[in-house]
Formats: structure tokens, sequence, C-alpha cells
């Protein structure tokens, strides 16, 4: 049986550019993906169809109501899962160190916990999914049980992400800290075989896959980010995230760590840690030679806080968005496009940043083809065509959605004549803007993965 989408859809093409489609029918199979994508001007679906042979009877159809439409899901490229509860509190901590120790370790430490794993990652996970996030790169904690049902929910309730447990056998409080290099390793290895043997998706492929995950330099000793680099050398299709240059502070501790290497980046890149499928998060003092680097090595990056993300891709780096949940204090990746959007606009007035904020196209980039590109995933998910995996999001800037940030859609009262915008694809434009800007979780009524209903406000499960 297939499902029919009828009604407008934006789709990404590039970070210049994007489709704005009034009239579209997805055609998405029994596997979850796309097998067709008409865009054409017709006067009745039933014709369209017709045309590619699907009569009725063979395919159930969902339209649109105006003021809806369809667009990629949001792809997370760097989240705390174990750190959404401390979300919205202790801001007045300015030091990531500091932070850290204070308030993001007591909190991690809890996973030690069964009965506490089970009672908050299930809402966490909900919570992130009715979000928008199709796809989530997933930090754990260092409790490898605790890791192992979070990659477990994810699994159950439908999500794409990649879920790690952190390395960490240095520098960390006594009573959480890993005992030694060797059962760090061990660990990651049985998480990986464990998230490997869970059953694959509609598709026939995995939708959660499982990734090296040393905290951040500060936090390994050599030999453990020996036997990492070790490890991912004999694995190159599991991929590897970290953290990189969130701080000064952070950055000169790290040197001080490893004094045989001029950079933060250089780090990395010694214990064979830095390649195509590698995700760094934040990257905010990076120079000149460390995005030479890491575009050199074609690695994949993560822009979040001030990072010069214009300067990354001029560079050849890949670069998408991140919650950065608990860093970050929203889980919904629209906060981030708005965050992305403000920054863009400080960075574009400083010297030799080329002047120019981040326009719509480069926003939905980000959020979209731009993370898939980062996590590897660009052949299968970040923006629609033949072929392709269906995850999506039914969005609606209706009045009826219920937020009353979004001055939504109600042709009764606003569209008269002379307010009407030009074209049908103008005023699709402007509801992703809107959506951009003003939305929120209320907005989205459906939140598809591989052609499946995972969450959103019309979601029964």
């Amino acid at each position: 049986m297939y499902t029919v989408y009828h009604g407008p859809v934006i789709n990404p093409k590039s970070s210049t550019d994007f489709e704005a489609l009034p009239n579209c029918l997805i055609v998405v199979g029994a596997k979850g993906n796309i097998d067709h994508l008409i865009d054409k001007p017709f006067a009745e679906h039933q014709e369209a169809l017709a045309q590619i042979g699907l009569p009725d009877g063979t395919y159930s159809l969902i339209v649109l109501k105006p003021g809806e439409f369809i667009m990629p899901g949001l792809i997370d490229t760097h989240i705390h899962a174990c750190q959404v509860p401390n979300l919205g509190v202790y801001e007045a901590i300015t030091e990531l160190l500091e932070w850290l120790e204070k308030y993001t370790y007591p909190t991690e430490k809890r996973f030690a916990s069964r009965e506490y794993t089970e009672r908050v990652y299930p809402d966490v996970v909900k919570r992130i999914i009715n979000s928008g996030t199709t796809t989530s790169c997933y930090y754990g904690t260092l409790h490898l049980e605790a890791t192992k049902r979070l990659a477990e929910i994810v699994h159950s309730k439908g999500q794409r992400a990649f879920v790690g447990k952190c390395n960490m056998d240095r520098n960390c409080p006594a009573d959480y800290i890993e005992p030694s290099a060797q059962e760090s390793l061990d660990a990651t290895k049985c998480l990986v075989t464990h998230i490997q043997n869970l059953s694959p998706s509609s598709a026939g492929e995995p939708l959660v896959h499982p990734v090296i995950t040393p905290r951040f330099a500060i936090s390994c000793t050599e030999e453990l980010l020996t036997k990492l680099g070790c490890y991912a050398e004999d694995n190159p299709r599991i991929a590897i995230q970290t953290h990189i240059s969130e701080n000064q502070q952070e950055v000169k501790k790290t040197l001080e760590l490893f004094p045989d290497c001029t950079s933060y980046a250089g780090v990395y890149d010694k214990y064979k840690l830095l390649r195509h499928n590698t995700v760094l998060g934040h990257g905010v003092y990076l120079t000149e030679e460390e995005m030479g680097l890491i575009a050199q090595e074609s690695n994949f990056y993560l822009g979040s806080g001030m990072a010069r993300v214009r300067k990354l891709l001029d560079h050849g780096v890949k670069v998408g968005l991140g919650t950065d949940v608990s860093g970050g204090n929203n889980p919904s990746l629209l906060y981030a496009i708005q965050m992305a959007s403000s920054t863009s606009k400080m960075v574009a007035i400083l010297p030799n940043e080329g002047g120019k904020k981040f326009d719509t196209a480069m926003l939905l980039y980000l959020a979209t083809l731009g993370g898939a590109e980062v996590c590897c995933l660009q052949d299968r998910v970040g923006s629609f065509k033949k072929g392709k995996a269906f995850d999506a999001l039914l969005v609606s800037v209706r009045d009826d959605s219920g937020n009353p940030a979004i001055w939504g859609y109600n042709p009764g009262r606003d569209l008269v004549e002379g307010d009407c915008p030009e074209s049908a694809e103008e005023m699709l434009k402007e509801w992703l803007e809107r959506f951009f800007f003003c939305g929120d979780s209320r907005n989205i009524r459906r939140v598809i993965v591989q052609g499946a209903v995972i969450g959103g406000q019309e979601f029964q499960g």
C-alpha cells in the first residue's frame, strides 16, 4: 500500500537555494522510501497518479489543508540526551569546566540507576521527536547499560539516530569516571554490538547507529585515545563524535595536556579520530590551520555558538546545526535555527567575515540537508528525492494550531485585496519563515521517519 501526500512542499537544494512547490504529490512506498515526487501542475491528483500507474485503491491519500506544508525532518547533530533534565538551569555559570563539574556530571551520574533511566529517557526521546527532530546524534553518559537502554528506546519510538556512550577516564569526578582505558573501550565495543543487533527499519537498514564518543580530549588519557583510534581504524563505517574548541579555557587546558600537539584538532588527528564520518561539536575557536586540517581530512563539522560558519563552508567543511542540550537551553532545532540567524548577524559585522547574515535558504540547509551531510546520510535523508527515505514534517501555520506567536493562515481575516502575496510560491516561503522564527511543537502536526508517523500533534501512539 502506498501513502500519497498532496499539498505544498519545501525541498532544500543547497545552502543557497531551495524549492517552494505549492502543488506537489509525494508518493511513499511500503518500505518508507519516496517512489515519486510530482511537482507539475495538474487538475486532479487522480490524473497525476494514473500517469505513474497508481490506480485508486492502491494508496491512502493525505491532502494538506490550506496553511499546511511538508518539509524534510530536522537533523540535530549534537545533543546530550542525559542532560535534558538540566534544561534552563545553571545559566549563570559561564565557564564550561566549572559547569561540568558542579552541575552536569552530578546529573549524568544519576543514570547509574536503572529506575532513573527508565523514568527519564522515554520522556526525553518523546520530547525531542515532538520538537520535529527526525535524526539525532545522541551523547549518553559513561554508563553502558543506560546507553544501551537509550538506544532501545530511540529504536522503539522509530527515530533515526546515532547513540554513543561517553569515553572518559581522566579529569572527571572520582565517582564519575571509567576505571581504565581498556574497560572504556570494552564498554564501547559492547554498545556497538548491542546497537548493531537491533532490528532494521522497513527498508531493511538500521535506523539507530552506534557512534564512538570520546567526550572531549581533556577527559581522555593518551592510552584511551590510542585505543579508540585503533578501534575506529578497524571499523571505518562507525561514526565518531566529540567536542572541540568550545571555549578558550578548554583549548588552553587541552594543549597543556597534549604538549606535542600544536592545535586542538591536531590532537584528534594524531590519534586517528579525524575522518569523513567524524562529527565535531562547536569549533568556536578553530584557527585557519585547523579548518584546513578538518577539510583536508574530509571530516564533518557541527556549527554552534559563535562559529564562523561561512568561513568553514569556504574551507570545504560540512556544517550542520545542533541543540547542544543542556549547554543549549531548548531541545527544539527551531530554537537553534533562530539562534543561528541571530549569531550570523553578529559574526557578519566582524572583520574578514564577509558581512552576510544567513538567509532562509542557508538556515533550511543547515537544519536539514547540511545536517544529513554531517552525518553521512545525505543519500538517504535531508531532502526529498526519488529513492530517499521519507523523513518529514507536516507543518501547520494555521490559526487553529494554537500558537499565539504565529499570525497564522486565516483567509477570512487577512487575504483581502492588496494583502495577498504575489504568488503561491511566495506565500509558501512566508509560511516557512513564520515556522522558523515563530513556530514551536504546536505547529508540527506529524513527525515522519522512514514513512511512519512517530510524533507530532496528530500522533496517537
